[in-house]
């Protein structure tokens, strides 16, 4: 197997199945992503909209304004996603640092790359690949738990992320033809890797607890 099949039966067994938007994430390549990629370490997704849902009633999800936030307010704010006080100081001091660095959110898109994320308090590895991917729109495959718990039912083991990634880029790009015609529309890498990674989610919260793998029976090879 490949990362090409694995694509190609993910699809085949229709997925994405929940509505969502071109790339997933909601509101992609808005500063929205950026703070949910902080808010969503160490907790279920629906913390997080209940965060940020928090954060956008009191005028508080944009960039500026959480750079000057009081962190005690941003604290309370986003009490639901769990690690409240550690996530509000990281917050405040990773806006700071785009304004301070990059003066504003569209040149941090253009501009910010993985080493300037990583040496950010609170950014690892799939944080930074999630902000490039979802929020800055760049052609990078994020892994995460789901990917690694999914590929292991497939008898894979890695010794680092950077093996996993590598694996997906070439299976997929080594094959961009045969992706192309997966889809009804003109897709590129970025919208691409992003639905990949929402389909691997997708997938295995609906399936992954009761390792049924029975699924992909005749899909791949």
């Amino acid at each position: 197997m490949n990362s090409f099949e694995l694509l190609s039966a993910l699809k085949r067994l229709g997925y994405l199945k929940e509505p969502c938007e071109k790339l997933w994430w909601p509101n992609a390549g808005s500063f929205e992503v950026v703070v949910g990629a902080i808010l969503t370490q160490q907790t279920k997704w629906s913390n997080v909209e209940t965060s940020l849902d928090n954060l956008k009633k009191h005028s508080m999800l944009s960039l500026e304004v959480l750079s000057k936030s009081d962190e005690y307010v941003l604290k309370t704010l986003i009490q639901k996603c769990g690690f409240s006080g550690q996530k509000a100081s990281r917050l405040k001091a990773l806006s700071k640092n785009i304004i301070n660095d990059f003066g504003d959110f569209k040149t941090f898109q253009q501009e910010a790359d993985r080493e300037w994320l990583l040496a950010q308090k609170g950014i690892g590895l799939e944080s930074a690949d999630a902000i490039l991917c979802y929020a800055c729109l760049r052609d990078v495959m994020v892994i995460d738990a789901y990917t690694n718990t999914l590929l292991k039912f497939f008898g894979y083991e890695f010794e680092s992320y950077g093996e996993i990634q590598e694996w997906f880029y070439e299976g997929v790009l080594g094959n961009w033809e045969k992706v192309r015609a997966l889809y009804d529309f003109e897709i590129d890498e970025n919208t691409l890797f992003a639905r990949l990674h929402g389909k691997i989610v997708e997938f295995c919260k609906n399936n992954a607890k009761e390792r049924d793998m029975s699924v992909f029976d005749g899909l791949i090879t």
